[in-house]
């Protein structure tokens, strides 16, 4: 079967695979089952009684009830239609409504791989032909102790793409956000350019650099990620520059999760100062800004894509087009190429 533009187009709806996306708060995942869907799957978390997340299908073998309405047993959950225990791997544990059951020890239901970092939860979205994890390295801001980030979450109703189109169009904040505290300097009209980095590229304004939003930088480090930095003025705390490191998950075709950090590269006192000061006078600010991103992306014109006309500010987000697009394909083939070595192993 060819990989044609309509199949790549389709595939993307929902995200590319074989990558690590957050997937919910940390916060959100407690002693009871959480069930949600990401990337078109639904999924299920929950912590042992070591207090590491669990994620599988959210699906019961036996029924196909949800595992997330069921209970949290430490190492296990149980179907809440017929008590059916399921371990973190998938395997069925326990049928307690039968003696001997063959169902008891079988890998039923697919478990995702988890990491926990910086407040948010990490799943790894593997195809058929790459179940385990690629490494997960994420930007300095979410991983270094020099730096402070607190975590930033909203749910759209827009296709993730749209998503990432906005944090890859770094002349928007001049106009969209021209009333923010923080994007409210620079020049209406610039020159833009694209160039490489170690881990993907940046894009970003010719002759304007500190004043805005003037630039953002495209991350694949096993994930896929984006990087900015908006210069705050001495009045808005202690610390250098205010940098953002954003994620974009798929929910399904129509919805997405947006993550955002929020990050000064502060210590000592410095760092207390700035995380109360945050949570004090800019957090809501903030959230005025991502509402303005909300509110125009949640109503672009139906089928917004194919009636576009881009122009030279456009570089960045074509570019990043192309390159999931590519990735888009890869996969598509290598899923063809298998399946098409089945076919010929049954033939």
């Amino acid at each position: 079967m060819p990989v044609t533009k309509e199949r790549i187009t389709e595939y993307l709806k929902t995200g590319v695979k074989n990558a690590w996306y957050p997937v919910i708060p940390s916060w959100r995942v407690l002693d009871a089952p959480v069930g949600l869907t990401r990337l078109g799957e639904n999924i299920v978390l929950w912590r042992d009684k070591n207090g590491t997340v669990r994620a599988l299908e959210d699906r019961c073998p036996h029924r196909g009830a949800r595992m997330s309405l069921g209970w949290n047993l430490g190492d296990r959950v149980a179907c809440w239609y017929h008590g059916i225990e399921i371990d973190g791997t998938g395997t069925v544990k326990n049928v307690p409504a039968v003696e001997n059951c063959p169902l008891e020890e079988k890998n039923c239901v697919r478990s995702y791989p988890v990491k926990e970092v910086k407040d948010a939860i990490f799943l790894w979205f593997g195809d058929e032909l790459n179940r385990e994890p690629a490494p997960l390295t994420l930007p300095e801001q979410l991983t270094s102790p020099e730096w402070e980030a607190m975590l930033c979450t909203s749910y759209w109703n827009a296709n993730w793409q749209f998503a990432v189109d906005n944090v890859m169009d770094p002349m928007h904040g001049a106009y969209l956000h021209a009333k923010s505290h923080s994007m409210a300097e620079g020049d209406k009209k610039a020159e833009m350019r694209l160039r490489k980095t170690d881990t993907g590229l940046m894009f970003e304004k010719v002759g304007q650099r500190d004043v805005n939003f003037d630039w953002t930088e495209w991350g694949e480090t096993g994930s896929y990620w984006m990087r900015l930095a908006i210069p705050y003025q001495k009045k808005f705390g202690p610390g250098g520059q205010f940098f953002i490191a954003g994620f974009c998950t798929p929910v399904d075709a129509d919805n997405c999760q947006v993550y955002f950090w929020r990050c000064r590269k502060v210590e000592g006192w410095a760092r207390d100062t700035w995380k109360f000061m945050y949570r004090n006078r800019l957090e809501g600010l903030h959230w005025d800004v991502l509402e303005q991103d909300r509110i125009v992306l949640e109503n672009m014109a139906p089928d917004a894509r194919n009636q576009e006309f881009l122009y030279q500010h456009d570089v960045g987000l074509a570019r990043i087009r192309r390159v999931l697009e590519q990735k888009a394909k890869e996969s598509l083939d290598a899923l063809d190429a298998a399946q098409s070595g089945k076919q010929a192993q049954l033939a």
